[in-house]
């Protein structure tokens, strides 16, 4: 028997092979690059030599070089298809020389066969790094068409096409971009082949062009292929007789058509098909990644259904499956030490975060019952510590979805002291997991917490005041509702700092902003701060004129009922101070506007108007009788009398309580 040749690229042969790529000889040129192919074949230590030594940007000079022959060219893809199996860090160094950008341009130049499928197993491979640039594939309309016509012509080549086309489809553009190329046809096609790699690569695009897109989901909906609907081919492939990667693709499939409105909850593929399915693949008998997979996927099929996450808390003995990712050991025994076992118990703790969140948003049983899962909150508390910014944000997620429990708030996440990591979090956090932390604090700042005051004490008005002022209009919406939170029944010293900080400015352009959430939470704030007789006469003196100049912007302004009926309210609250009442009695323009909604269509309105009118008048405070005159002269104590007679009982009460106020009525 004849041995194989042993190639090994050392010092004085590099040197030689080298020399030999860039000579114009196309025969000496081919034997380097079957040398340096070669000596590469399963050495990483071989591969990173030939990165070392600098041969990488020669290959891609050789790539598009029309003088060099055929095999050349392909031997050259073959070399970088090779690298691309590579350690993660030879990846990068092809990530960072735009490999992918120069495959696919030779890509489009050459139609031979075994370079088409070379190119595209290349690709493949290097697009299955997170670290890669997808855009490349969606920047030239000739690439989609391409590999949409390279479906056709082997299975090597449609199942490397489905996954670049998975990689790389990350935008509702480009999913409107492959369905105007044809692919709901395509996915309708492959999905009936008997060949379980190429379905699995089918399923996998199949998830990414119809997530979160409603249009291309009821359309994926109704097409049927040979007699079958979409959803009856996808329910039929995450059957127990499949290989689990099929069901974990198949139930995610079903799970995107759902959320995006295509299947409704209660249809046997969602709630008896793909729910149980994905409890069935978190157990103990499955490999790590596919319990983990399965888990981010039934995180998401529940997330906003509360009768699925009824029906998933129950199945399975769920929970008790979950507190066993949890507690998965980050140093196992065995092979699976070390940094890959340390990176296995992440993807655990992360995954059991998601789905517990998602099981935790509507229900306080079960809400109850995780935190009653195996010491879950202390694993909480620590993976908010984690190095790792998503096992961070899973377990943030995790405890925002158990911080709507005011039983949880009074008890467990006061007796762990939670709001200390999280307020800790929040320093230098990325704007995802500060979105969810400052959500999380928010339910800690309600009045009923034990966790406001100490909350109060470490400097979160700053922080919150801060958040008002970011570009994400969902950190200016946390910002907001914490302070209005903070300024509920808050002593005068808390609403004083929380109005010096924030700052009049800052008001303003909270209340002009585009939100319609921000707005209202502004005005909840100043609604908040104008409470109490003595804090609402301090807070005007502070700054009357600005207050009541924001409140007649929203009264004048375009702004729903509901915005103007929050403005009414804080007048209302005005109208109750001792002093602060002049600030509106000195100002006729703000009684007129009282006057007018007085007489709205919208009965909310009127009552918020006509209670104003109510506090103004109050006949035990000091000055009534005068305010009382001024008003009479203004007519709207005969408007009040006109309006006893009102149907809505609401209404009437309102006018009732406002005309008894006046001393001759």
């Amino acid at each position: 028997m004849v041995p194989h040749p042993i190639f090994v690229m050392n010092a004085e042969t590099s040197r030689y092979y080298i020399d030999n790529l860039y000579t114009q000889d196309n025969e000496k040129c081919y034997q380097a690059l079957n040398f340096v192919k070669n000596s590469i074949m399963g050495s990483n230590r071989q591969k990173g030599m030939v990165i070392a030594n600098g041969i990488l940007p020669r290959l891609l000079q050789v790539l598009p070089d029309q003088t060099k022959t055929p095999d050349i060219r392909l031997e050259t893809v073959v070399i970088l298809g090779s690298l691309a199996k590579g350690s993660e860090d030879q990846v990068k160094s092809l990530v960072d020389a735009n490999v992918v950008t120069y495959i696919f341009n030779a890509f489009l130049m050459d139609d031979e066969p075994k370079f088409t499928e070379a190119c595209l197993r290349c690709i493949c491979t290097i697009l299955q790094f997170p670290f890669s640039d997808y855009s490349v594939v969606f920047s030239d309309a000739a690439i989609i068409r391409k590999l949409i016509k390279t479906i056709e012509d082997s299975i090597s080549n449609s199942i490397c096409a489905m996954s670049i086309l998975s990689y790389s489809c990350r935008t509702t553009a480009h999913q409107n971009t492959l369905w105007e190329e044809g692919i709901g046809f395509i996915l309708a096609n492959l999905l009936n082949t008997e060949l379980d790699d190429l379905s699995i690569a089918t399923l996998k695009c199949f998830a990414r062009v119809c997530q979160d897109n409603p249009m291309i989901s009821a359309a994926l909906e109704e097409t049927e292929y040979n007699g079958k609907t979409m959803p009856e081919m996808l329910d039929s492939m995450r059957g127990g007789d499949r290989p689990t990667s099929m069901r974990l693709a198949a139930s995610k499939c079903i799970t995107c058509l759902y959320r995006a409105g295509a299947l409704e909850v209660n249809d046997s593929k969602v709630m008896f098909g793909a729910l149980p399915t994905l409890v069935r693949l978190c157990q103990n008998d499955q490999k790590w990644e596919h319990r983990v997979e399965a888990a981010e996927i039934l995180a998401v099929l529940i997330e906003d259904d509360a009768e699925l996450q009824s029906l998933a808390s129950i199945s399975n003995h769920l929970l008790q499956t979950l507190a066993e990712f949890v507690n998965y050991p980050a140093h196992p025994l065995g092979e699976y030490g070390g940094t890959y076992g340390e990176h296995r118990s992440k993807e655990m703790k992360q995954a059991a975060f998601k789905v517990f969140a998602s099981l935790g948003a509507n229900d306080e049983e079960i809400r109850k019952r995780i935190i009653e899962t195996d010491n879950l909150i202390d694993h909480i508390v620590l993976g908010l510590k984690d190095p790792s910014p998503k096992v961070q944000l899973a377990a943030v997620r995790c405890l925002h979805s158990l911080s709507r429990s005011v039983q949880q708030l009074r008890t467990t996440f006061q007796d762990h002291s939670v709001w200390k990591p999280l307020m800790t979090l929040l320093e230098g956090a990325s704007d995802e997991i500060l979105s969810v932390t400052s959500s999380t604090l928010c339910n800690l700042l309600l009045e009923f917490s034990p966790s406001k005051e100490p909350i109060l004490e470490s400097g979160a008005i700053e922080l919150f005041c801060s958040l008002t002022k970011r570009d994400d209009h969902s950190l200016r919406l946390n910002g907001i509702w914490a302070l209005m939170n903070m300024a509920f029944q808050a002593e005068q010293k808390i609403k004083s700092q929380i109005l010096s900080t924030l700052g009049t400015d800052q008001i303003f352009n909270l209340l002009s902003d585009s939100h319609i959430n921000i707005l209202m939470k502004t005005l909840g704030l100043l609604r908040n701060l104008l409470s109490t007789k003595p804090h609402i006469d301090y807070i005007m003196n502070l700054c009357g004129g600005d207050i009541i100049q924001a409140v007649m912007m929203i009264l004048e302004g375009d702004n729903l009922p509901e915005v103007k009926e929050q403005a009414l309210c804080i007048l209302a609250n005005i109208a109750d101070g001792d002093i602060a009442k002049d600030y509106i009695m000195r100002n006729n323009e703000i009684l007129k506007k009282i006057q007018e909604y007085m007489t709205n269509c919208n009965a909310k309105l009127q009552a918020a108007a006509i209670f104003c009118v109510s506090n103004l008048v109050w006949k035990e405070d000091s000055g009534a009788a005068d305010r009382q005159a001024k008003l009479k002269e203004m007519g709207i104590f005969k408007l009040l009398q006109q309006l006893i007679t009102t149907s809505d009982s609401l209404l009437f009460d309102k006018v009732k309580t406002a005309l008894t106020q006046f001393s001759d009525s």
